[in-house]
């Protein structure tokens, strides 16, 4: 019944499998993640609103400096940094994966903090299938050698 009401007028919660993806990916995840989706009348950006109990104590300003420090190394090109009052269309045709919004989030306490990051959904995944693809002719050439 939700589904087939005017999107374009309503937000309409719906199911997701990417939290269930996300735990063939990462296992150690399993039962410890869920997630829903909101069908929403935007035409292509998505965005994650993950909610989180820490076992170690920290500060926001600590977890954006890490996340900062690993968008502009080791996962460059698929995690993305924003401390800009940007929406969601300032993200349509981004080819990361996910965008951190460090405007965005809440440290409700040390332990428990929101975290907000944006994603294209056709154009992040259409960027990992590129890669995949690469990778792929890398095996290959490497075995040809």
């Amino acid at each position: 019944w939700r589904g087939g009401r005017a999107a374009c007028y309503n937000i309409i919660p719906s199911s997701t499998g990417a939290a269930k993806a996300v735990t063939k990916v990462i296992p150690s995840l399993v039962g410890k993640l869920t997630g829903m989706a909101f069908r929403v009348p935007t035409i292509d950006v998505s965005v994650v609103d993950l909610t989180a109990k820490l076992n170690k104590s920290t500060t926001y300003e600590e977890i954006c400096a890490h996340i900062k420090k690993q968008s502009e190394g080791a996962q460059k090109g698929f995690l993305g940094y924003s401390d800009e009052p940007l929406v969601s269309t300032d993200f349509e045709g981004d080819l990361r994966s996910s965008i951190f919004d460090a405007d965005a989030g809440i440290m409700l306490n040390p332990n428990f903090v929101k975290l907000i990051a944006w994603y294209d959904n056709e154009y992040g995944y259409s960027g990992r299938v590129v890669d995949l693809m690469k990778h792929c002719a890398t095996i290959d050439a490497k075995q040809e050698a």
